[in-house]
């Protein structure tokens, strides 16, 4: 009997046949070679990402995934996942196993045994999830019934894997998949490496408290962090940035820097003290004078809106439980059930929408761009918060660009310099990703293939180099995401500009055309910061909290030698400050070298300092932070002035 054969495209578009029926692993081992089989760890089969072990029964554009790919690490940071809960398993029979899924860096792993792990227990697991790693166990991928599935749970007296199980019958799944290594198995969508030996090695970093799915109503589990490297190179090298980042923690910076406090009376809002209020003023005002020297007006909108809004934009039914919402006392006293008629914003563009549509626009008005820096608010879960990464009250360097179709990619192009201009300025390197039409999207193809067309001639035309993520777009329009990397290395999602044909739509928005008929706008959604707090944290950490003189909050300490020169050192702080210098002066009983101690783990960029000599020849004796300790820099005061005025100066 002849086996159909099915063809094989790889990503140089070359073409190879295979007998219907081959694995992947097989066909890359005998028709591709050995040195490419021995780095594979994944593949994807017409874009999505599948085991090695995985058939190929048609035609099939095929992407081998090696230890290079970023899909890979994910990959056998959840076959790490898989190992730790069976070597927990294995050393405390009884315990009960639920989710593990992987997170930036690393994965974690829930159970369910009733009491914390310890330092010593953990060290047991990460030695034995080490071994099984050694011991080079083949993942296999079944496919059961869900009542196979359930059956066999509950026979083990898993009963989280029997409820995660019968929450997704009920969603309709008919066919579940479970992946094993040796004798230990679980309910899992995979995709794994193609066996435990590819995870490398794992490293264990600690454990807590969680309650199951996050609700605290539920039970406490306790889970165990941990991440995998494909080997000790790349582990040690995270580890020592790892400890780097915890040295810059802007949590603990923002204590010692006297920067914002939480409290747990207003949970995921920051206070901010005057020394981080002047850099939020400042990042503010920076990003508003770049925003209206390049054509953007300034807006502000309502922070509450009834809920017809949000109806109107599709949020009110997909994002209702991220939003704040506020009783409507008159719905109330009517006996309305839900009289929940109004929300906090958590988003300003619905908002900048409805301005749109408060007067006749031309097409000589586009494209309008409109800037806002207002408050939002999202319903974050408690368990999520985390310093100013992650919170509940924020403001974004937001705008929205209103433009014809034929405008896209000029606007697009003056976004990304912009964008450019402001990441230089802190000193972070970026890179960008092309986001292209997902398999769920409106509009047809002929939409989509010019707004795609649109982006990718600003790309190209700017010269920028960057990587494509197919099907990564949004459901209304294709999108540049930026990454920026921090001085250790990090990245850090920020910048993002979104084409969005969607809006116009729903809220009806329309330009009378040179033809004098209406037409449809296009929207651009854009930022460049993000939210002002998510940036700050990313900014406190670059920097260590050294900030560069023009964002520092206090850029100039006074000390003087002696008390008699006090009033000369008031004189020389109004100086400064009518100057617009951010100055401090310390005129308290403290030794000098304590006071120029302390302007040092302040990370104050100046600390100078005055004695009998300055004050007769009107001079100050200049401290540079960061530089010799030992060396002053004596100068006039004016010269100093002068530089300070070139220093402060917004890039």
């Amino acid at each position: 009997m002849t086996v159909a054969s099915v063809t094989v495209t790889l990503p140089d578009g070359s073409q190879k046949q295979t007998p219907a029926g081959t694995s992947i692993g097989d066909f890359v081992r005998d028709s591709i070679g050995p040195g490419l089989a021995k780095a594979a760890v994944l593949a994807k089969a017409n874009g999505i990402v599948v085991d090695l072990s995985r058939t190929l029964d048609d035609d099939t554009q095929l992407e081998i995934l090696t230890t290079k790919s970023p899909e890979a690490l994910d990959t056998i940071r959840h076959d790490a996942a898989h190992i730790v809960a069976d070597a927990v398993q294995r050393l405390f029979p009884g315990t009960q196993v639920t989710i593990g899924p992987t997170i930036d860096n690393g994965f974690y792993y829930d159970f369910d045994r009733g009491q914390p792990f310890t330092e010593d227990e953990l060290v047991r697991i990460e030695g034995l999830a080490n071994e099984i790693i050694a011991a080079d166990l083949r993942f296999t991928r079944s496919e059961v019934s869900p009542e196979q599935a359930i059956e066999m749970f509950a026979g083990k007296g898993e009963k989280f894997k029997v409820e995660i199980i019968q929450d997704i019958v009920a969603k309709g799944a008919k066919v579940l998949t479970l992946y094993s290594h040796g004798d230990w198995v679980d309910f899992c969508e995979g995709p794994h490496g193609p066996t435990t030996g590819r995870v490398g090695v794992i490293k264990l970093l600690s454990s807590s408290a969680a309650y199951w799915r996050g609700d605290h109503r539920n039970k406490t589990l306790q889970r165990i962090y941990g991440t995998a490297f494909f080997d000790k190179k790349g582990l040690d090298a995270w580890l020592k940035q790892r400890e780097e980042a915890e040295k810059r923690d802007h949590r603990r910076l923002g204590k010692d820097l006297d920067l914002f406090h939480f409290h747990p009376l207003s949970p995921g809002a920051a206070f901010w003290t005057p020394k981080g209020t002047a850099i939020y003023t400042v990042l503010s005002a920076y990003m508003r004078q770049l925003a209206l020297a390049n054509g953007y007006v300034e807006i502000k909108t309502p922070l509450l809106y009834n809920k017809g809004l949000w109806e109107l934009s599709g949020h009110w039914g997909k994002y209702k439980e991220n939003m704040f919402l506020v009783e409507d006392s008159e719905a109330k006293a009517a006996g309305d059930p839900d009289p929940h008629h109004f929300s906090l914003k958590p988003m300003n563009c619905p908002s900048h929408h409805l301005y749109y549509g408060f007067r006749k626009q031309s097409y000589r008005d586009l494209p309008l761009r409109l800037h806002t820096q207002d408050v939002l608010h999202r319903n974050e879960a408690a368990g999520s918060l985390g310093g100013l990464t992650r919170v509940r009250q924020f403001a974004q360097d937001d705008a929205h660009i209103y433009c014809r179709e034929d405008q896209i990619a000029e606007e697009v192009k003056r976004f990304v310099k912009l964008l450019d201009h402001v990441y230089n300025a802190f000193g972070l390197s970026y890179s960008a990703k092309f986001a292209t039409r997902p398999p769920q999207r409106i509009g047809d193809d002929a939409m989509w293939d010019r707004a795609e067309a649109s982006l990718k001639t600003a790309l190209d035309g700017l010269g920028l180099a960057y990587e494509l993520k197919p099907g990564d777009g949004a459901f209304y329009g294709p999108k540049i995401d930026f990454d920026v990397s921090d001085s250790i290395g990090r990245k850090w999602q920020l910048g993002t500009v979104q084409l969005d044909y969607a809006a116009p739509e729903r809220f009806d928005l329309t330009y009378v055309g040179e033809d004098g008929k209406p037409h449809r706008p296009v929207v651009l959604h854009r930022a460049i910061y993000g939210s002002f707090e998510r940036f700050i944290a990313i900014l406190i950490e670059h920097f260590a909290g050294a900030f560069p003189l023009w964002v520092a909050p206090v850029q100039v300490a006074v000390v003087t030698v002696t008390d008699r020169v006090n009033d000369h050192a008031r004189t020389v702080v109004d100086r400064l400050a009518a100057a617009g210098v951010r100055v401090s002066f310390d005129d308290g009983n403290g030794m000098m070298k304590a006071k120029i101690r302390d302007a040092s783990l302040q990370k104050i960029p100046y600390t100078i300092v005055l004695g009998d000599k300055e004050v007769e020849t009107d001079q100050v004796s200049v401290r540079t932070f960061g530089a010799d300790q030992q060396k002053m820099e004596t100068m006039s005061f004016d010269a100093f002035a002068q530089r300070l005025a070139v220093e402060a100066r917004f890039p």
